[in-house]
């Protein structure tokens, strides 16, 4: 059988993160009540006018500018019309002949080194409805409230040969747009997804072959079924002679298999045109400069830095810029209590796995770096063990209580008496002469029996290091 190369091109549509939709005053909060976030101008009522929501220009084009574009100084706006329930208006307002941003590119990290895929465009445009199909009682259901929500559309180049790639790709946008917070990328809600544009070539052949297109895929592992499947049916057509269709496919994440929607249209297909209701965006120096200044350190500069700065292992240090929100309260955190490291394992241990149980997300942390960092120094000044510490931040991480008051109140304070340890270890060495005569015939787990003897009769609270000092020193001189 012949050797295929696997041609990828992506669409994704991300949602940005504005309160009102992008011509009108609705809100755009997820998970409302249907058809309660609706006016007459997102519902496409007749006399009713688009007004452009300002965030909506300065988002797409932070974004614009984060992806290298070049930036359309003067774009517009064009009505691309088809006809589907959850299109009110019967057209959809984008850009087609002069779109915000062009030509720019992300880098990926690939196994075979850094790559870069170009960006085609990234246009404004406003979100369709959408159709809820209740196979109960065999009818489907619009909800309005998404439409009008402000989308950027990013169309890549087909510059990708494998699922990996583009899921690389995908989460250096997805990175890059959160930082920006432009967005929250939430692909579970549909505030970020892709549409696949795929075709097969011989290995070695530089003309394309014919491509078909996924639509909305809201999952990686979603994308990556997708298109290795895909990848498979075209190259089983290509070997048993036949034709690959350019169409449109709907994948079923459930079946592991696409079908076929439609033949995939052009931009003749949807008779685009200015859009006479709304005048052209003009983007003057200083507004492109305002922009600029706004930019964040992103995931791969802020790595770098926190590696050299804070002397952080590679690993964490990309764990912990992968958001925005925890790469802040890091760095927060590291900076009051003047030990990096230590804020690194606190995050690296006990914060994920906080977030993981509780199913939180960077952004809802309550707890203030205040607080976890005055814990982290009562732990280095021997107030509190490592275990105390582990249960207070807990606490801290749910109800962000004062760590000193706390432990004070519930007596966790570490026992800094150092006679009443010297008397409980004296007690714990007089209750267990098995395990005195087991250390001294060379049984090192006596030891850490001794030591947890010790540490129960005390309830947990004295130094462990201070007990194992004590316990050497009376077993030597016995």
């Amino acid at each position: 059988m012949k050797q295929y190369e696997t041609i990828i091109g992506l669409e994704v549509h991300v949602e940005l993160a504005t309160k009102s939709k992008i011509f009108c005053s609705c809100s755009t909060t997820f998970g409302a009540k249907p058809n309660t976030h609706v006016c007459p101008v997102c519902t496409g009522m007749p006399g009713s006018l688009p007004v452009l929501n300002k965030q909506v220009v300065e988002k797409a084009l932070a974004v614009g500018m984060a992806l290298h574009c070049q930036v359309h100084r003067f774009c517009r706006f064009d009505r691309k019309n088809y006809f589907y329930p959850d299109n009110p208006q019967n057209y959809q307002i984008s850009q087609l002949y002069l779109p915000i941003c062009y030509n720019g590119y992300v880098e990926i990290d690939t196994a075979n080194g850094m790559k870069r895929v170009r960006i085609h465009e990234l246009h404004m445009e406003e979100d369709a409805g959408k159709l809820i199909h209740d196979e109960w009682d065999e009818c489907s259901l619009v909800d309005y409230n998404r439409s009008g929500v402000p989308l950027i559309e990013i169309v890549s180049e087909p510059d990708m040969r494998s699922a990996a790639e583009v899921i690389v790709y995908l989460e250096t946008l997805r990175h890059t747009i959160q930082y920006l917070r432009a967005s929250d990328c939430k692909l579970q809600e549909g505030s970020m997804r892709a549409d696949v544009n795929l075709s097969v070539r011989p290995v070695g052949s530089t003309a394309f072959g014919t491509r078909t297109e996924m639509k909305n895929l809201n999952s990686f592992k979603a994308i990556q079924r997708a298109i290795e499947a895909e990848t498979e049916r075209q190259i089983e057509l290509l070997e048993e002679g036949r034709t690959v269709l350019q169409e449109t496919r709907r994948w079923d994440d459930n079946k592991e298999s696409s079908c076929s929607m439609r033949s995939k249209e052009d931009a003749k297909d949807y008779r685009y045109f200015p859009d006479p209701d709304l005048p052209p965006v003009y983007i003057s120096d200083a507004w492109m400069e305002a922009v600029r200044q706004a930019q964040p350190e992103f995931p791969k500069e802020r790595k770098q830095r926190l590696e050299s700065q804070y002397g952080l292992p590679a690993y964490d240090a990309e764990i912990l810029t992968e958001e925005i929100d925890l790469a802040e309260r890091f760095e927060e955190t590291a900076v009051i209590c003047g030990d990096a490291r230590e804020a690194a394992n606190w995050f690296m241990g006990e914060v994920l796995r906080l977030m993981k149980e509780y199913a939180r997300e960077a952004k809802e942390l309550a707890f203030s770096s205040k607080h976890l960092a005055e814990l982290i120094r009562m732990q280095k000044e021997g107030m509190i063990n490592r275990q105390t510490a582990k249960k207070i931040f807990e606490i801290i991480f749910i109800e962000d209580v004062e760590p000193e008051a706390y432990a004070r109140e519930h007596g966790l304070l570490a026992i800094s008496d150092n006679t009443l340890i010297e008397e409980t270890v004296e007690k714990v060495l007089r209750a267990s002469p098995q395990a005195v005569e087991d250390y001294k015939n060379g049984k090192e787990k006596s030891f850490g029996f001794l030591v947890g003897q010790s540490m129960r009769t005390l309830g947990g609270k004295a130094d462990p290091k201070t007990i194992r000092e004590m316990l050497l020193k009376k077993l030597s001189e016995e």
